[in-house]
Formats: structure tokens, C-alpha cells, sequence
């Protein structure tokens, strides 16, 4: 199990958060979503509107929540497809603005001999994100089973919160696996992915999401 190291306190970006914004940060926390119990955890995400917003627990404490990317699976030859790359890139803009957050990379299927959470691993750190920033968790072949193995990494981590970065079509339902795995132990929160996320302005690797 790999064991994020994080650096020291960071300033925290002064752009002010929308009101859906700061609606899902209450939902995520005291609102309701932030339990053990499966139905309340349903209704309650069903509740929050997808965003692409950097989610309050990530502007009020960089450092001791996580960023999660979620894998998708790999070309043959272990290149990524569109898909994952353009969560990278959600994950990396989050990153560069809050350099005190540590990442994990979730996905076990491997393809020319390498995970998808290792080739996540390899895109981040070749991109500019520090090496033991960057957690993988490579055993999972389900977003079910991304979330409970990441629940124990967050735990051991001593984890404050867990921002999973995904597709549009794929965020509720990790939101829900995440939230149903940690048991209410922290808030987790979405961020949908195809934007610059209001974070840092990167290079990005030919998809143009993150300007130059």
C-alpha cells in the first residue's frame, strides 16, 4: 500500500465559490451524505448537481483531502484512450492549483504491463506533479472495488476528505461507492471531468481543456 507524502501548508485561492458549489459542500458534509446509512446516502447525492468547481473541502483544506482519479481501461498496448486522459487532466489542474493535496490513481486492469493507476501514475509525474504525491491503487477491476480499496488508503492516510475526479457519466456513481466504502468516516465530494476545473492553467497534452 503506497503512502502519500504531502508538503506544508498552502494558501488557499481566493475565487469565490458558486452557490451550487457551496450547496454540495453542505450536502457532502452535515447535509446528509456524510453517513453510513446506504438510502440516506442515495437520496442525498441524487440531491447535489454534477460540477466541474473546485468542492469546498478541496478550498478549505488542501492538505489533508485527496484527490482521487478513477481508471478506465487501457489500449492493448497500455496507452490511454480520450476518456482517461481528459480525467487526468481534471486531476492535474486540481493539483497544480493545491500542491499541498496528495493524489491516489485507482484501476487494476493491466494492458501491456501496466495498470491503468500506473499509467495514471506515469502521466501526472511526467506532467509536472511530484512523485510521492501520487498514491496507485492497482488491484480494483470495478468502480465498487476502486472504492474500498481506496477507503483503506485514505484511512492509513489519515485522509480528511476524498474529491473523485471522473467522467459526467460516471461520478454519481462513484460518489456513491466512495461514500458507501468509507462509512461516513469523511466527507466525499465530485468533480466532473472535460474542464480546467477553476484551478491552475497547464499545458495539456494536445486535448486544448487547459489552455498553454
Amino acid at each position: 500500500m503506497s503512502v502519500i507524502v504531502a508538503a506544508g501548508p498552502t494558501s488557499v485561492p481566493t475565487a469565490t465559490a458558486s452557490p451550487t458549489t457551496m450547496v454540495n459542500g453542505v450536502l457532502s458534509t452535515v447535509g446528509g451524505c456524510q453517513t453510513a446509512i446506504p438510502q440516506l446516502i442515495r437520496w442525498c447525492t441524487d440531491q447535489e448537481r454534477l460540477t466541474p468547481e473546485v468542492p469546498m473541502m478541496l478550498r478549505l483544506n488542501p492538505f489533508g483531502t485527496r484527490i482521487v482519479v478513477l481508471g478506465a481501461a487501457l489500449n492493448r498496448d497500455g496507452s490511454m484512450k480520450p476518456v482517461l486522459v481528459t480525467r487526468l487532466l481534471a486531476a492535474l489542474s486540481l493539483a497544480r492549483t493545491f500542491p499541498t493535496a496528495g493524489l491516489i490513481t485507482t484501476g487494476g486492469l493491466p494492458r501491456g504491463g501496466r495498470t491503468e493507476a500506473q499509467a495514471m501514475r506515469t502521466w501526472l509525474i511526467a506532467h509536472g506533479v511530484a512523485g510521492n504525491r501520487v498514491a496507485t491503487e492497482n488491484r480494483s477491476r470495478s468502480t465498487a472495488e476502486n472504492a474500498r480499496n481506496t477507503a483503506a488508503m485514505l484511512a492509513a492516510g489519515r485522509a480528511t476528505g476524498a474529491v473523485v475526479v471522473s467522467s459526467p457519466a460516471h461520478v454519481k456513481r462513484a460518489m456513491l461507492n466512495f461514500r458507501s466504502a468509507v462509512r461516513g468516516s469523511i466527507p466525499v465530494a465530485g468533480v466532473i471531468s472535460g474542464y480546467t476545473n477553476g484551478a491552475a492553467q497547464g499545458t495539456g497534452s494536445g486535448s486544448g481543456y487547459l489552455g498553454s
